[in-house]
């Protein structure tokens, strides 16, 4: 995931005013940030040990994580690509297929760590196929075999650009009984959930509906006893903030974006949704103008306890590499109240997930053995 470094120049010159940067301000504990979503693993199942994550990586700067693996496999075929092996979905025309291993990897290396590294971390199961209705089997098998470990389930995908259509067998949808089974499963133990769906298809027409805008909202609806946190806010690497938003007068049928969120905020019936603002590409969206900019602070001002950071990282390096995301934020930390920043950067998170591990807590006492 790559960044334009002209945007990123660009819009840190707006905040010129600041002399140090984002990375530099941190919460009167002195972390930066709790990070909602963190991949510890690649499209290989290959990444940064958990330890060193938290020791390293982690270190002084983040308080607390999520930690999962990505639940889908790159298939290395010989045939398409010879003796390149790839480790990302776009380096093959080979399919995905999912990789429900990946639960048992990320639970191993939890219980390896010691019991105050644990304390830094949320684990999660995505290791299932939402298309499957034994899904919701697959996550009460991982919690009945590794109790006290996890506290939600995610990120999984639904819809998702030029991934969807590579994954082998029946395709997801916002619509298939099998994902209600499995947010009706999360509600119950009280697993918080990390979803990623598109909000609309790529290349979509400017100024139209987003295509899966009314099935997403349809769906969190159905299941108003289920904390969901919409990963990027539904944006992807091509599909932008409602195309032709700047120039086409919004209309009731054609909102533009912006008027899409504020009133899912404004809904209270979407009050147990919140947007994870995660990857480098949502950050580009919010900082590649001064309007942007404008709107973007404004919009988390006035619904600071919604959103929640998170890098979208896949096994980073190092430290430098893990707060790269944070520092493109740097225009909108600048202009927002100091109580949004903190519950944007570390109070949201801390809300969600302190009562997902006590509800699930709870759950594995009463129902498992």
């Amino acid at each position: 995931m790559k960044t334009s470094r002209t945007l990123v120049v660009a819009a840190l010159a707006i905040v010129a005013g600041s002399a140090c940067a984002a990375s530099d301000v941190k919460a009167p504990d002195g972390y930066l940030f709790n990070d909602a979503h963190f991949h510890l693993t690649n499209y290989v199942q290959k990444g940064t040990d958990m330890g060193r994550y938290v020791r390293e990586i982690m270190g002084d700067k983040v308080k607390r994580s999520t930690v999962f693996g990505i639940p889908l496999q790159q298939t290395w075929s010989y045939g398409n690509s010879g003796d390149f092996a790839p480790t990302y979905y776009l380096q093959s025309d080979a399919p995905l297929y999912y990789y429900s291993f990946t639960d048992a990897w990320i639970a191993t290396q939890y219980l390896k760590l010691k019991p105050e590294e644990r304390t830094r971390l949320d684990p999660m199961i995505t290791g299932f196929n939402p298309a499957d209705m034994y899904a919701a089997d697959h996550i009460r098998r991982v919690l009945e075999t590794y109790p006290g470990v996890f506290s939600g389930i995610g990120e999984f995908t639904i819809h998702k650009e030029f991934v969807s259509s590579k994954i082998a067998g029946e395709i997801a949808s916002l619509t298939d009984p099998a994902l209600d089974r499995i947010l009706d499963f999360a509600g119950e133990v009280g697993l918080a959930v990390i979803l990623h769906s598109d909000i609309d298809m790529p290349f979509a027409k400017a100024g139209a509906e987003p295509v899966f805008l009314k099935q997403m909202k349809d769906l969190l609806r159905r299941h108003p006893k289920t904390t969901i946190i919409w990963a990027h806010i539904g944006l992807g690497r091509v599909v932008h903030p409602v195309q032709g938003q700047a120039t086409a007068e919004a209309t009731e049928r054609n909102p533009t974006y912006r008027e899409i969120v504020e009133a899912m905020l404004d809904d209270p019936t979407l009050s147990h949704v919140y947007f994870d603002i995660s990857w480098d590409e949502v950050a580009k969206y919010a900082v590649a103008t001064p309007a942007a900019i404008e709107f973007t602070a404004a919009l988390f001002n006035r619904h600071p306890d919604r959103f929640l950071f998170g890098t979208d990282n896949v096994a980073p390096a190092d430290q430098a590499a893990q707060l790269r995301v944070y520092d493109l934020w740097a225009p909108i930390w600048a202009q927002l109240t100091p109580e949004a920043s903190l519950k944007i950067r570390k109070i949201n998170y801390e809300h969600i997930f302190d009562a997902a591990r006590v509800r699930v807590r709870a759950w594995e006492k009463a129902n498992l053995q």
